[in-house]
């Protein structure tokens, strides 16, 4: 296999950065990451698909890793990355592809393949079955939890760190089990020298930082999921996230099927590239 390939394209009035791993004529894979996360998380993944035939190609969503910035005035919802999905698509790859999303990744695209499978042949979601819904009484709250921490964003310079090492330690925070040799490959894509040169700051739009004001219909999502007409593979951890209703939402899917990957937490890509890939490739080859 050759080494990847980075390149900018833009969709929906932003460039996003892509990179492409060449591997075969088996169909093209998209694998979507998830929330401050970044597509070069996908490496070892998508190498282990390229060396099983087939062509795997990871992006940036919108204000992650490489990816342009809402402008002034701009958020980040879900209905901008359904766009965004749209109108990728068809400058990653021509004819169907097999679509793949993790955790807010997964979410975007369940959305995407609820409304539309034009251009998919399978749909995989890596703990990415929708996050806990919430109530309607909980919105006001949520509003003006909106309005503070944004105020906040605007009103706080972005935390310099001192080199890779720091920015590894901060990502152990979530993720205590990072070695060495993974964290600062993706500290290292991660992050981008600080305004004024001295130590780094992390890639991704502040605003990434705030409280969404919109609620999570489990009712709504569960519409798109009754739609989704292609095959789907539910991708959980054994130590990773669960929603209180995930069978439920599951057995929404008119094709639908679950496997878990043992020993892991939220971040299987990461963690267990060797048993993801194999679920993955069993999972397309059926649907080739």
């Amino acid at each position: 296999m050759t080494e990847p390939v980075e390149s900018r394209v833009v969709a929906n009035g932003i460039e996003h950065h892509v990179i492409a791993w060449e591997g075969g004529d088996r169909g093209t894979i998209v694998l979507c990451h998830g929330f401050l996360d970044i597509a070069w998380s996908w490496d070892a993944v998508a190498r282990r698909l390229a060396a099983a035939g087939f062509r795997a190609v990871a992006f940036d969503w919108r204000g992650h890793g490489e990816s342009g910035w809402v402008g002034a005035g701009g958020y980040y919802h879900f209905p901008d990355y359904v766009l965004d999905l749209d109108e990728l698509l068809p400058r990653l790859a021509t004819g169907r592809v097999h679509l793949v999303g993790h955790s807010m990744g997964g979410t975007a695209c369940s959305m995407y393949a609820g409304t539309t499978t034009e251009r998919l042949r399978t749909l995989t979601l890596i703990e990415g079955i929708g996050p806990v819904g919430h109530g309607p009484e909980l919105v006001p709250d949520r509003f003006g939890a909106f309005l503070r921490t944004v105020r906040g964003v605007r009103d706080e310079p972005a935390r310099v760190l001192r080199d890779l090492d720091e920015a590894v330690a901060r990502m152990r925070v979530q993720n205590p089990e990072l070695g060495d040799e993974l964290g600062r490959f993706l500290a290292a894509r991660s992050t981008r020298p600080a305004p004024g040169g001295h130590g780094l700051v992390f890639g991704f739009d502040p605003l990434h930082r705030t409280r969404s004001p919109m609620p999570f219909s489990v009712e709504a999502y569960g519409a798109f999921l009754r739609r989704i007409d292609v095959p789907v593979l539910v991708v959980g951890a054994s130590r990773g996230f669960r929603v209180p209703d995930e069978a439920e939402r599951v057995a929404l899917l008119r094709d639908g099927r679950t496997v878990e990957v043992e020993g892991v937490g939220h971040m299987v890509h990461w963690f267990a590239p060797d048993a993801l890939a194999a679920a993955l490739v069993g999972f397309l080859a059926e649907h080739g």
